[in-house]
């Protein structure tokens, strides 16, 4: 504009005005930190329940004014935003508090977030680099904390067969043997290595109160894409929250993903196998297809013992849920069902207010109370409609087996 009024006036001064303007991006641009710059992301989850706060500081280079940086954090489905993010400068960086909420039960990833720097006069943005980790959000009911009271039934062995005695890397103290390549330094024996002059390990019992398989069912319903992926998160943290009570009883835990093809986790303990169970459930997406019911029955038997215990997440939305658990039930796999009802995700999306709403809802509950009966036939059924508590599931666990059968 300011040379087109040059042109128009034929005089030099519009010229010398926007000179400053010109020049102004480009010395902005060079005031900028250096490229390799990068700032140091340290962040946990600090708050409890529905509430997700998210505590943590991002250390800047020297020389970089913390007022000159813009955070944006990228939240995760389900998770909703109660309040902005709080942003903090202090000496050498930025602390920082983001109020969040999940509405129910929930896995999620939080990734890095995104930092940009801006110069005072807004004339020129750079995206800074980010060194941290991406953050994991577990969201689960409290009553998997009482897992601890619940006795799991021993995988049976086949008729005939004597079980050894199981060693490894934890659990009751049992001998001493020589070293190998690859056991751990924390491990050796220094008080008899020097004694007998050789290097020498802790050998231990393994002690273990059982097994449990997790098995969730991935295959898509009738209820739509958006139902499912909410009753998937559902059952994927209900798991996680169960494979962690049950892994700190020194249990063994199986997990198992199914939509049209098996994918299976085999029975594990320790913190390395939650780790490999909160990845694989924290990765679970509703199938494009689903796989018939008796290949989840048979591909099971490939990766796990008949007998152990199998508690099933599924929404029972279909007819087909019966099927399924007679084919588990024929290969030798005594099933529990932890279902998550898909009423309340109805209600919250405004079900229910109107005469006609709260008439359909009625309807739904009925439906859904036919078919549980209908599944109870093959196997147990907790009807979980109480998204925030588990406590009808842990009663039913801790319910022994006559008992369980005769209700």
């Amino acid at each position: 504009m300011l040379a087109l009024a040059a042109i128009v006036l034929r005089s030099p001064v519009p010229l010398l005005l926007a000179l400053p303007l010109l020049i102004a991006p480009a010395l902005a641009a060079f005031s900028a930190p250096p490229e390799d710059g990068i700032a140091r992301l340290r962040w946990s989850d600090a708050g409890e329940g529905a509430e997700v706060r998210l505590v943590g500081t991002l250390a800047v280079p020297d020389g970089t004014d913390p007022r000159s940086l813009t955070v944006r954090f990228y939240r995760p489905a389900p998770l909703t935003e109660e309040a902005p993010p709080e942003l903090r400068a202090g000496d050498g960086g930025l602390a920082f508090t983001t109020h969040w909420r999940a509405p129910y039960p929930c896995l999620a990833v939080v990734p890095l977030p995104e930092v940009r720097w801006t110069d005072p006069l807004g004339l020129a943005e750079t995206r800074r680099p980010v060194e941290g980790r991406a953050l994991r959000v577990e969201r689960f009911p409290p009553e998997v904390r009482r897992l601890s009271a619940v006795r799991l039934r021993r995988t049976t062995p086949l008729p005939g067969e004597v079980r050894a005695r199981s060693l490894g890397p934890a659990g009751e103290f049992f001998t001493l043997r020589a070293a190998a390549g690859g056991d751990p330094v924390r491990r050796i024996n220094w008080q008899a290595s020097a004694r007998q002059g050789r290097l020498l390990v802790n050998e231990f019992a393994v002690e273990r109160t059982g097994d449990i398989l997790l098995v969730l069912d991935e295959r898509p319903t009738s209820l739509g894409a958006e139902r499912d992926a909410a009753l998937l998160a559902l059952s994927a943290s209900a798991a996680l929250g169960i494979a962690t009570g049950f892994l700190a009883e020194k249990a063994r835990v199986g997990l198992a993903l199914y939509d049209e093809f098996l994918t299976a986790i085999p029975l594990g303990s320790g913190r390395l196998q939650r780790h490999r169970i909160a990845r694989a459930l924290t990765s679970a997406r509703v199938g494009s297809a689903a796989g018939p019911s008796e290949r989840l029955a048979v591909s099971l038997r490939r990766y796990f013992p008949p007998g152990v215990t199998t508690v099933l997440f599924t929404p029972l939305a279909d007819d087909d849920g019966g099927l399924l658990l007679s084919h588990l039930r024929r290969r030798g796999f005594p099933v529990a069902v932890l279902s998550p009802s898909p009423i309340p995700l109805f209600v919250a999306a405004g079900a229910g207010r109107g005469e006609d709403d709260a008439l359909a809802t009625r309807l739904l509950a009925l439906a859904r109370r036919q078919r549980i009966a209908d599944t109870w036939r093959e196997a147990p059924v907790v009807d979980w409609d109480d998204y925030w508590s588990l406590a009808g599931f842990v009663r039913f666990l801790s319910t022994p087996v006559l008992e369980r059968r005769r209700s």
